[in-house]
């Protein structure tokens, strides 16, 4: 493809976006999925296609390369993770797609989308990232591998060391790729791709359509389709966007203020500094108001407790970098509020982004200083809009309002996570014995499967730790195959399972 006809191909889908959204399919049943898959939607409560999914659906089921554009929030995970999900063969051992995300969070959070989607046909999709064994990782990937996430630098060092094999890929997905390229990722993604199978359907996705994007797609892609999701402005329209002008000094409290006056049921506060997500930590902490902190000096344990324990709601408020600002779902997340204004227009959009997700309305709340004001008039710009100026409320908190304030915050409301609601559908049993004792998926499947009555179709996901095995049971097999294995043997030795 060259430059022209790129551009041409833009052009024209540009001009028929409104013309296909027209008439297209409102109900994920029309597109043809399997029924593990339309099953496991319904129970995630995916009600009807986005503009965006309604597009991407059919061509990456027609198995055409595509490069689609659209916000952030727009629904693109699930965009390419159903149709994939879909196409996916369980029987194949090694991996048919790879996904490659700019950020271990990210990686993590798309790797969990996918496998939410594609649970009802046991789909196993490994994470790849660095900071963690990268034995394990080998030991995972030699166990039935259907989609692999991961970040481009250890994705890379797994296929140079041949623990991943790419010779089965029929599908790769360069998600977030305006941010992967600005994040310099460029040259791995290529060398990833120099190992993909000439066949394999290249699939990229970007919040922004950048001239650094063109010389991949000319390079790797074969007359790809495009999709550029077009609005009045860059951000969603659920997001109600304001500014409040003021100086260095003010922006704490007009911050507890707002804290206490709104009181966000969610909230995340976006800090240009590691140093000042700690300082605001340290001060909100001596007002009583508890906050988690994320920034690139968190090792990658603790982020990863921080973003659970925020997005089950046991952490209201998140102070972070711009290190959470790309990709970070939070369900129903209510505020984001810049306590520094960002840097560029580009992180404003991504930082604004994380709320007014998936139809819901947020609100996003800027504080600006006067040395701030041209970046301002850059986003307007870039965003298509003006944001409203909002003022400060011309008198002192009452008491009633900061008793209210924190009364709200001793109330724990845990969110449900994704997979509860699979709980009925699919119960998960552990069995002793994992890695060090040498189990295999095959050693369980063919035991479970010899058990009177069970088959392959009730044996779902299975997981092989260093001293336990986990196993998703369907179709109300669990218990059955707990007492079953309490006088079997498994690798000659008599193993406990327990219903989890």
């Amino acid at each position: 493809m060259n430059q022209n006809q790129a551009d041409q191909s833009i052009h024209n889908s540009k001009k028929n976006q409104k013309n296909y959204e027209k008439g297209s399919l409102e109900s994920f049943a029309s597109y043809e999925l399997s029924e593990p898959v339309l099953k496991a939607l319904a129970l995630l409560n995916y009600k009807s296609p986005t503009p965006i999914q309604k597009r991407v659906i059919p061509v990456i089921k027609k198995g055409r390369d595509l490069v689609a554009v659209s916000h952030t929030g727009s629904g693109k995970t699930a965009a390419f993770a159903i149709p994939i999900c879909d196409q996916i063969r369980w029987e194949e051992n090694l991996p048919q797609a790879l996904v490659l995300e700019p950020a271990r969070e990210l990686a993590c959070q798309v790797g969990e989308e996918i496998y939410h989607i594609g649970r009802n046909k046991a789909l196993k999709v490994p994470v790849l990232y660095g900071g963690f064994s990268f034995d394990k990782q080998d030991f995972t990937l030699r166990q039935k591998t259907h989609i692999v996430t991961g970040t481009p630098g250890r994705v890379l060092e797994h296929l140079k060391m041949g623990t991943l094999k790419a010779e089965k890929l029929e599908y790769v997905v360069i998600d977030e790729a305006d941010l992967m390229f600005s994040m310099g990722f460029i040259d791995e993604v290529k060398e990833i791709l120099s190992y993909v199978p000439d066949h394999a359907v290249k699939l990229l996705f970007s919040a922004t359509m950048e001239d650094s994007l063109k010389p991949l797609m000319k390079e790797y892609m074969k007359k790809p389709e495009f999709i550029l999701m077009e609005s009045k402005t860059v951000t969603a329209d659920t997001i109600k966007q304001s500014i409040y002008e003021v100086s260095g000094e003010e922006k704490f409290d007009l911050l507890l203020e707002l804290l206490i006056k709104e009181k966000p049921a969610s909230a995340m506060i976006f800090c240009g500094t590691k140093e000042m997500v700690n300082v605001l930590c340290r001060k909100l902490g001596k007002e009583q108001v508890p906050t988690g902190i994320l920034h690139g000096d968190i090792d990658q344990e603790e982020r990863m407790k921080t973003i659970a324990a925020f997005r089950d709601g046991r952490i209201r408020y998140l102070i972070a970098t711009d290190v959470a600002a790309r990709g970070f779902d939070v369900e129903n997340l209510t505020h984001v509020i810049n306590y520094d204004f960002p840097g560029s227009k580009e992180a404003y959009v991504h930082r604004v982004g994380r709320t007014g997700r998936n139809k819901n309305t947020g609100m996003a709340i800027s504080f600006v200083t006067a040395d701030e004001q041209s970046m301002r008039k850059q986003t307007e710009n870039y965003i298509g809009m003006e944001i409203p100026v909002a003022k400060r409320a011309n008198r002192e908190i009452t008491d009633e309002e900061r008793k209210a304030f924190f009364e709200h915050l001793k109330v724990k409301e845990v969110k449900k996570k994704k997979a509860d609601v699979f709980r009925g559908e699919i119960t998960t049993i552990m069995i002793g014995g994992g890695r060090k004792s040498k189990l295999r998926a095959g050693d369980i499947l063919g035991t479970l499967c010899s058990i009177d009555g069970v088959t392959g179709e009730d044996i779902g996901a299975i997981e092989i730790r260093d001293s336990a095995t986990y196993v998703e049971i369907r179709n109300n097999k669990a218990k059955k195959i707990q007492t079953a294995l309490s006088t079997m043997t498994l690798k000659g030795k008599v193993r406990k399972a327990r219903i989890l």
